[in-house]
């Protein structure tokens, strides 16, 4: 029968699949307990195990006998001990070992070995190159590198990133015998969670490194530096800081791999083994090489977003007004939503304080959205606010931007509604450009929409805007506002503008209804049907 083992013989153990085995040790490290995970991982009966020394067993590596000294008299003092080992009687691959503490007397430890990789070759790496760059997070995807390379293929990984390549989007290999400037953005090291790590080898810290370092030869040469020991220069680093002599002792065998994406050296990784175990040979070389490859572009990958959407921040913090300047009579609140992934279009909003304590509220939708529209919106918003200074009447101002926008070849129309609050007579003059008409809650929640001449979009060259005096009682609110908030395909304009009707009543019923927060529930619970950009502008004289 298939599987069944011959007369008189032990049957044939399958390897584990897990790759996972616990036992228990002695006190003075002699096997106590084999179940048949340890048989199946091993290879070993409990038979011939059992009141063996485990030293004797498995750990019969280079320097692997101290290491198993070292682990039980930590235990010994109720202490955890972990490391990842290689060679010996373990088998083929590498294996991450937990050392637990018995709560029995006398102590003993608990012993969860695993093996952290197969035998790093093709299947390593397609593992490998499945759990980078899940994200364009620039530091999530150097975590994932380092995390794969740990204990898998290496005892220790740093990744570096050039430091201009960050700044300043500009960088070339430097020349050889010259210094580079890099960033550390992440580090794992076997045995040592990620806070003990992080105090030893901190993210994002620049440093300079000559150019006899090895992190230096790597990005100036192209080419992997193998290393047995460490470069005086980056001994000399570490061994300046708290606990950086111990850590430079763990270590042996040093392997920098430059990290080339599109055909620019981006940054250098950094791996380091432990004496238990194997040296870096022309295999392991090889698999770096491909790791480096990997990581390289998926890093590249990550930095460009990084740029780009830094970039796009500081285009939307210039396109955006700066915090308005509200009149001491007045409360306002305003929030702006893009549609999609994009952080600026069409719409825009400014308060612009005028003498007598008055203030005039824009709020404006130049047609479409995203970049393009954006670039009309600026210049729309920055003539707005201009002629708001000079104190023109709302119609004036509506007829200059018209001639303005008639004059931009990009932009065919756009809405735009025009108010200037009076505080001290409780009054507001409006004037619109095909744009929706404003929403005047009062302070019992009463809600009217306001019926001003509408006026053509500005672009079209009309010229022919009315202003219209609205009484605006103390505690009345006035909020305006663009399409999107009460339009789409699958809304109707009609029941949008009840829906807003609906919101801003239940918000605003009451005296001293905050004005913020009805803002970001509002646009909350209407934008779920939105296409296009939202605007809201909440406006309300002090009581």
């Amino acid at each position: 029968m298939a599987g069944a083992g011959k007369p008189g013989l032990p049957r044939r153990r399958d390897p584990d699949l897990a790759g996972l085995a616990a036992f228990t040790l002695g006190p003075q490290g002699q096997v106590t307990s084999w179940p048949v995970t340890a048989e199946r991982l091993f290879g070993h009966l409990e038979k011939d195990v059992i009141g063996r020394d485990v030293r004797d067993v498995l750990m019969t590596g280079p320097g692997q006998r101290e290491l198993m000294a070292q682990a039980l008299a930590e235990v010994a003092e109720g202490r955890i001990w972990t490391t990842t080992v290689a060679g010996g009687r373990l088998g083929a691959g590498r294996f991450a070992i937990r050392c637990e503490p018995l709560a029995v007397v006398p102590s003993g430890a608990l012993v969860i070995i695993q093996r952290a990789w197969p035998q790093p070759g093709p299947s390593w790496m397609s593992e490998a190159a499945a759990r980078i760059g899940s994200t364009l997070d620039l530091a999530q995807t150097a975590s994932e590198i380092v995390n794969v390379a740990v204990p898998g293929f290496a005892d220790a990984a740093v990744i570096y990133v050039a430091e201009r390549l960050l700044v300043a989007d500009d960088f070339t290999s430097p020349p050889a015998g010259s210094g580079v400037a890099v960033r550390r953005l992440a580090a794992c090291l076997a045995g040592l969670d990620s806070a003990a790590t992080d105090s030893l080898l901190r993210p994002s810290e620049i440093l300079v490194f000559g150019p006899d370092s090895l992190h230096s030869r790597a990005m100036a040469t192209c080419q992997p530096v193998l290393l047995d020991p460490l470069d005086k220069e980056t001994a000399a680093r570490l061994g300046s800081r708290p606990a950086g002599a111990e850590l430079m002792s763990r270590y042996s065998a040093f392997l920098a791999m430059p990290l080339i994406a599109r055909g620019m050296v981006v940054g250098c990784a950094m791996f380091a083994r432990a004496p238990t175990s194997h040296t870096f040979g022309s295999g392991d070389i090889t698999l770096a090489a491909e790791l480096a490859s990997r990581a390289a572009v998926c890093i590249d990958n990550a930095r460009l977003y990084d740029r780009e959407r830094r970039t796009t921040v500081a285009l939307q913090q210039g396109l955006l007004p700066a915090r308005p300047q509200v009149p001491a009579g007045m409360e306002v609140a305003h929030r702006y939503l893009p549609v999609g992934d994009s952080v600026v279009g069409g719409d825009w909003y400014d308060i612009v304080p005028l003498s007598g304590g008055r203030a005039a509220l824009i709020v404006g939708d130049a047609m479409g959205h995203g970049p393009e529209a954006a670039a009309v919106m600026v210049q729309l918003r920055t003539a707005a606010h201009t002629l708001a200074d000079l104190e023109l009447p709302p119609e004036e101002v509506l007829r200059r931007l018209d001639r303005m926008a008639a004059g931009i070849a990009a932009a065919p129309f756009a809405t735009c509604i025009y108010t200037v609050i009076d505080p001290s007579r409780g009054q507001c003059v409006a004037a619109q450009a095909g744009h929706l008409p404003p929403v005047l809650v009062q302070p019992d929640g009463a809600v009217r929409m306001l019926h001003l001449p509408p006026g053509l979009p500005l672009g079209l060259g009309a010229e022919s805007f009315q202003a219209t005096e609205v009484s605006l009682p103390r505690g009345a609110t006035l909020a305006l506002y663009t399409d999107g908030l009460v339009e789409s395909r699958t809304r109707t304009l009609d029941r949008g503008m009840a829906a807003l009707r609906d919101a801003l009543s239940s918000g605003l019923a009451g005296p001293g209804a905050a004005l913020g927060k009805v803002c970001d529930v509002v646009t909350r619970d209407l934008r779920d049907h939105g296409e296009d950009d939202i605007t809201l502008v909440l406006a309300r004289i002090r009581p």
